[in-house]
């Protein structure tokens, strides 16, 4: 047993030995001003993006404005122009920097048996109809329990020509003069 522990302790004196003989003296950790090892680069300085330089979404920290954005940015009329039309329902979460607008189910005192949502995405910076979309769902109430119902094929398309019409009001209104 005593033959086993002598093998052990020397592979062991052996090895840690070994380790401390690979490496040129201390460890160093890298800065940025230590630029002979990368070739004269900055080791720390920003890699190039493969999502240029705008970033995957359309904004970096770093644009040329100097502010810099956090999220998306969603054109300014196109969101008001939803949070107007949708006001009449229950607002169950609303992104400004993601452009966001969900509504919570809203029935119609006329209708009990009905109620709708509506979930509205814009979708960038340019007031232009690419630039928001609708969802519409509608419920009706059936042996007790809300059953899901169709909607009609144009109701999503509707809501968003409504969003047009009162962002490009807003936007004429401003370029007029007048507050929106």
């Amino acid at each position: 047993m005593t033959r086993y522990f002598s093998l052990i302790l020397i592979a062991s004196l052996t090895l840690m030995t070994g380790c401390s003989l690979i490496g040129e003296g201390e460890a160093k950790y890298p800065t940025g001003a230590d630029r002979s090892a990368t070739g004269g680069n900055d080791i720390y300085s920003e890699a190039p993006s493969i999502f240029g330089k705008e970033g995957i979404f359309g904004t970096r920290a770093d644009s040329d404005d100097g502010k810099g954005t956090n999220g998306i940015e969603v054109n300014s009329y196109l969101w008001r122009a939803a949070l107007d039309t949708v006001s009449f329902m229950p607002l169950a979460s609303a992104d400004p920097f993601g452009g966001v607008i969900l509504t919570d189910w809203y029935t119609d005192p006329a209708a009990p048996n009905e109620r709708t949502k509506i979930n509205v995405f814009i979708l960038g910076r340019e007031l232009k109809a690419e630039g928001v979309r609708v969802k519409a769902f509608r419920q009706i109430m059936k042996g007790g329990s809300w059953k899901d119902a169709a909607v009609g094929a144009d109701t999503g398309r509707k809501l968003e020509d409504a969003i047009l019409t009162r962002a490009r009001q807003m936007r004429v209104a401003k370029e007029e003069g007048g507050l929106f």
